[in-house]
């Protein structure tokens, strides 16, 4: 049983708007003050977020910057940068004495894919940093060993593109995927093999005849182990099954994450078009954003005891100036969306919170 409340908050404003030759492909946080922005050309720009300068970029990396991770090295205020472009995964040191870096001046360069065709999608780092995720069009799941850059592949692939990939929090092997074949997997990536799998049933919760099939296009994965995902016919999935219990909460820890478990799980349409891009800000706080930009911010309530969920609306608005969205982050301060406009200009719109707001404000 699910029902959507809408509460009215007006909690984002519009603060600031970049624009960029070529479109906006991956967006990422260095720390709090620095933004990472890749695009489609190869390119990516690291932006002071209180000059809105950028500081430092790197060019020519010959295909699109599909996903940015962030880490930190001591002694460097720059975040180091893993770029996925391509079949490739570079690592890039931000605090270089160059303003500009080429694709040479990656300190390393990690393959992956089965062919030139076989892009990489989304990559995801754990807690601990010591292993890094990926995602490719073949279907392809995989970790890198980011001790001596071993490449592992999962043993059952997607059987279409595999957009997203997530780490699941305090599970030191268990990763879970989406694709386009409207598959979630959970996997045990230090074996290989798969753990649990949920499908995307076509004809829930369509309200109507559906337009395009539920391909799995975004994922997010909260820190206490919840999962969202949005997909192609505008319905969200929520797994809440695999939650780590609060303090005032007693749940046993389960041998293995039971996140994708049916019963613990919400599917149900919320958009008219496909839901491309979704963000926590806190453990039951979920910003998601459609193809054209509606972006709406969600406070997932569940009943365990009466097996119930409730969507409570905070925030509901529209980008007037993005034609289509790629990718979205947020911290607890900004919500950053980044897509291109419809004159073919990149456009990352910053939107500051108005008041700070925790799960406690929103009535219950």
């Amino acid at each position: 049983m699910a029902e959507i409340e809408g509460l009215g908050i007006d909690l984002y404003s519009l603060h600031k708007t970049l624009l960029t030759p070529a479109h906006i492909s991956s967006l990422a946080f260095g720390h709090a003050g620095h933004l990472f922005a890749g695009s489609d050309d190869g390119s990516l720009r690291v932006y002071d977020l209180s000059s809105f300068k950028v500081l430092k970029a790197i060019r020519g990396l010959e295909s699109e910057v599909s996903s940015i991770i962030c880490v930190k090295r001591p002694g460097s205020e720059l975040r180091d940068a893993w770029i996925a472009c391509g079949r490739r995964i570079c690592k890039f040191q931000m605090d270089s004495s160059k303003m500009i870096q080429m694709r040479e001046d990656a300190v390393s360069t990690i393959e992956v894919g089965e062919s030139d065709e076989d892009i990489l999608n989304e990559l995801a780092i754990n807690t601990n940093k010591s292993h890094l995720a990926f995602s490719t069009d073949s279907g392809t799941v995989g970790v890198i060993d980011l001790l001596n850059n071993a490449v592992s592949t999962m043993k059952v692939k997607h059987e279409s593109v595999c957009g997203s990939v997530k780490f699941i929090p305090e599970r030191a092997r268990e990763i879970v995927s989406g694709g386009y074949d409207t598959n979630l997997i959970h996997f045990d990536f230090t074996q290989g093999t798969e753990l649990s799998r949920q499908k995307m049933d076509p004809f829930i919760n369509v309200g109507g005849m559906a337009l395009a099939p539920p391909f799995i296009m975004a994922m997010a994965m909260s820190p206490v182990g919840v999962l969202a995902a949005g997909t192609a016919d505008g319905r969200l999935w929520i797994g809440f099954g695999g939650e780590k219990a609060s303090a005032d909460k007693k749940k046993k820890k389960t041998r293995i994450w039971e996140g994708l478990k049916r019963e613990e799980a919400l599917l149900i349409k919320v958009a008219e078009g496909p839901i491309v891009a979704l963000t926590f800000t806190d453990p039951r706080t979920l910003i998601i954003s459609t193809l054209m930009g509606l972006l709406t911010q969600y406070q997932l309530v569940y009943d365990e005891t009466e097996g119930s969920v409730i969507l409570k609306q905070i925030w509901k608005k529209e980008s007037t100036g993005i034609e289509k969205v790629n990718t979205l982050l947020a911290d607890d301060k900004r919500l950053v969306v980044g897509g291109f406009a419809a004159n073919g200009k990149g456009v990352i719109e910053i939107w500051k919170q108005e008041a700070p707001h925790t799960s406690m404000d929103i009535p219950k």
